[in-house]
């Protein structure tokens, strides 16, 4: 066989090989990538109202509920969970979580909070916040909700970072003393220095997040997300073999591409799906089966889905890489 012949078999071996490790389009949408008007009217139906409760409004009565894993905790009026943070120490003069860190952990206001039945009023507080604001003690102890508890009786937020626990009614979070988790001294908290940049996830620290993981978001069901806790998206006229973006130009003012993560550095996913990719302008940008990963600078906070479904192109991305379309 020529040299010239061996060449071209080489090149098609290859080819064949990344091929099929960049599965084809399985998204069920046309030849140009865009879903039907009427997948998109299906899409909107399936919405649903919004989960009941505000994050940031005051707590109400306050109830003993009884979770089948932690067993009695304090919720607020709404069901909705309130946590400590060890980093507070009992008593505190200020919150030891502020700016970004209160996107994420939205301090419970103090007025109009009432103890639940049964519980002594006298273990209710308030401490002052660096904004003057009063912020709801319990037990000693300032209280907050999780904004990735998206439905009352949800505790999204347990262990998170080995500093946040559910608030329970006694004088013990989860057997962790302060400043101290079960294994030793804690890790530093999520706790963030500065308010988030106008359109961009704050910079919030989220030590229990890999590069890229798996979470299970109430509505899209599982989805990729990034070390930021930022929900990740595909875009549908980009292409996977040849991998390519379409997102160029002001496209980038609304849709970051993703930064690029060691193939070890992944939970829930198959690091083989891990790809990098060179774009146009010479940066690299993170693939998931060699689909390219933006976020959303319309998210806020970590587990927003806003970009979810942006004009009929953008939509979420499963952990094999397909589009979330629900």
């Amino acid at each position: 066989m020529s040299s010239r012949r061996l060449a071209a078999a080489a090149l098609t071996v290859l080819a064949m090989s990344v091929t099929t490790a960049c599965g084809g389009s399985d998204d069920g949408s046309d030849a140009s990538g865009a879903p039907s008007p009427a997948a998109s009217q299906e899409r909107l139906a399936d919405q649903g109202p919004a989960p009941v409760g505000d994050r940031t409004g005051p707590a109400g009565q306050l109830t003993v509920a009884n979770d089948p894993n932690l067993g009695p905790i304090i919720t607020d009026a709404s069901g909705f969970t309130l946590y400590r943070f060890t980093k507070d120490g009992p008593n505190p003069e200020l919150s030891a979580c502020d700016a970004a860190c209160a996107k994420l952990w939205p301090p419970v206001p103090a007025d109009g909070a009432l103890a639940p039945a049964g519980v002594d009023d006298a273990l209710l507080g308030a401490v002052t916040r660096g904004d003057g604001s009063r912020q709801l003690m319990f037990d000693g102890l300032p209280l907050y909700r999780y904004a990735k508890d998206a439905k009352p009786g949800q505790v999204a937020g347990e262990g998170v970072g080995k500093t946040w626990f559910a608030s329970l009614p006694s004088d013990t979070v989860s057997s962790v003393q302060p400043g101290v988790d079960a294994s030793g001294p804690s890790e530093e908290a999520p706790e963030g220095e500065a308010p988030p940049q106008e359109g961009e996830v704050g910079e919030e620290v989220l030590e229990a997040l890999p590069g890229l993981s798996v979470v299970d978001d109430p509505e899209l069901g599982e989805i990729v997300v990034d070390a930021k806790g930022r929900t990740l998206y595909r875009f549908v006229k980009d292409t996977d073999w040849p991998m390519t973006t379409a997102c160029t130009g002001s496209c980038l003012d609304t849709w970051k591409p993703a930064a690029l993560v060691e193939k070890n550095d992944v939970e829930g996913i198959d690091p083989k799906l891990v790809i990098p990719f060179n774009r146009p302008d010479g940066k690299k940008q993170q693939t998931l089966d060699c689909w390219p990963l933006y976020w959303f600078t319309g998210d806020q906070q970590p587990g927003d889905i806003n970009g979810q479904g942006k004009d009929g192109k953008w939509f979420a991305v499963a952990p094999d890489g397909s589009l979330v379309k629900k």
